[in-house]
């Protein structure tokens, strides 16, 4: 048997840092890690694109994401806010998708407060590295193939 990773369709980076965002997207394009790679500036627009990826059947527009990274430090509606609120709506029950957090400075009253939240299954430095996109891709994407 082979093991092999598969493109992902949609991946979703929240973070209000643009730069991080360029680099982080530069990075997952240059690792043709997904078909689109969608920025998006904090967790109420994630939470508003999810509410529409769920419930609109089949809209081209707003795919379902395989993979979400999301910071913790963000305006508007931060991290575990977001993760809250998506927990509150059901999203979390509807499927497969993988949440990694992102920090740029993590305390360790945020890395137990991660502990909380089942759907998330690690945290991550910024900006990231190919070193842990190539981790994240075997650990999670794996595909088993004859």
């Amino acid at each position: 048997m082979n093991e092999q990773t598969t493109q992902l369709d949609l991946v979703l980076l929240v973070d209000d840092d643009e730069t991080t965002n360029y680099l982080n997207k530069r990075l997952l394009n240059e690792m043709k890690v997904a078909k689109e790679i969608m920025a998006l500036k904090n967790g109420q627009e994630a939470i508003e694109y999810l509410d529409k990826a769920y419930n609109t059947d089949g809209d081209p527009a707003f795919k379902r994401p395989d993979l979400i990274f999301l910071d913790i430090k963000m305006p508007v509606m931060d991290g575990f806010s977001f993760l809250d609120e998506y927990h509150k709506r059901g999203l979390d029950a509807a499927d497969h998708v993988i949440i990694l957090m992102l920090t740029s400075s993590a305390s360790f009253y945020d890395l137990q407060r991660l502990k909380n939240y089942k759907k998330v299954r690690k945290h991550y430095s910024k900006a990231l590295t190919k070193h842990d996109i190539r981790e994240i891709m075997a650990e999670y994407f794996k595909r088993v193939s004859n």
